[in-house]
């Protein structure tokens, strides 16, 4: 397996497919880089260089006690892409991932960087607070942290219904996508995990939105369960210059998978515009 070490010791696995520009992709939680496949297969046959690693605590890396949290997420992302060396990177990041994206930009710039995409993406904050008035409740987040605590493979199977919008009416998710959100999930620590929760609904990512200083696509679904459209992508295109919102009509969280030729096509367009 690919792997670089962060100067914590922490093992962090990528994936390196292709050759040509670099399309450097983030994932959500509770996932790894296999999130990705649909975008990673069809860009890499287009003539790109498609990277995307698995954070810490979730996948085939590293599952340290320490360090789980959004800094440290952005640093190990800044690890890979100077291990590979990659310049002129499009940035992808899904849900926390979004967020990771951000903060990276926040704290190491975009010398790197040529282009970012947000989809379904936590930025600019989740939980609801004085100052975030249309928020999530803390107490959503407590239930969520209380389900990986208490039965970590049940509430996986549960949340995944929601997160690919398979409780809605004519939802047309396989059983197959369901079951590989739950192996993604499971594959992953229950600690980095754990306090993950915390990194994608209180981290506040407004001053690290400022900062993105390069042509930026938002994609998100108006049926997103997970991550409410009017409190992020939305927000988050008024607060990074010149970002450019496609919405897309019924599309749940987990739009990368279902909606994901669409998102492929999206994307493609973007990168080569």
């Amino acid at each position: 397996m690919d792997t670089v070490t962060t100067k914590d010791g922490t093992q962090i696995f990528y994936k390196d497919w292709g050759t040509g520009r670099p399309v450097v992709f983030s994932h959500g939680w509770p996932l790894d880089a296999d999130a990705w496949d649909a975008q990673m297969m069809f860009l890499a046959s287009r003539g790109f260089r498609v990277v995307a690693h698995d954070r810490r605590g979730h996948g085939r890396s590293g599952q340290p006690w320490n360090g789980n949290d959004m800094n440290t997420y952005a640093d190990d992302l800044a690890t890979v892409i100077e291990h590979l060396d990659l310049k002129e990177s499009t940035l992808v990041g899904h849900s926390t991932g979004g967020g990771e994206v951000a903060r990276y930009i926040g704290r190491h710039g975009t010398k790197r960087v040529a282009k970012v995409v947000l989809i379904g993406a936590v930025p600019p904050i989740m939980v609801k607070t004085p100052a975030n008035p249309g928020g999530t409740p803390i107490e959503v987040f407590d239930k969520i942290r209380a389900g990986v605590l208490g039965d970590r493979a049940q509430f996986y199977k549960d949340l995944a219904l929601p997160f690919y919008g398979a409780n809605r009416p004519n939802a047309k998710v396989s059983q197959g996508v369901l079951d590989s959100f739950w192996s993604q999930g499971m594959l992953g620590s229950i600690k980095g995990q754990y306090d993950c929760v915390k990194q994608f609904s209180e981290v506040d990512f407004t001053e690290d939105l400022k900062k993105i200083d390069v042509p930026t696509l938002i994609l998100q679904g108006d049926a997103d369960q997970i991550v409410p459209l009017d409190d992020s992508g939305r927000l988050s295109a008024k607060i990074v210059k010149n970002a450019m919102l496609k919405v897309y009509p019924g599309a749940p969280h987990g739009m990368c998978t279902t909606e994901a030729d669409k998102v492929n096509t999206d994307l493609l367009a973007f990168i080569k515009g």
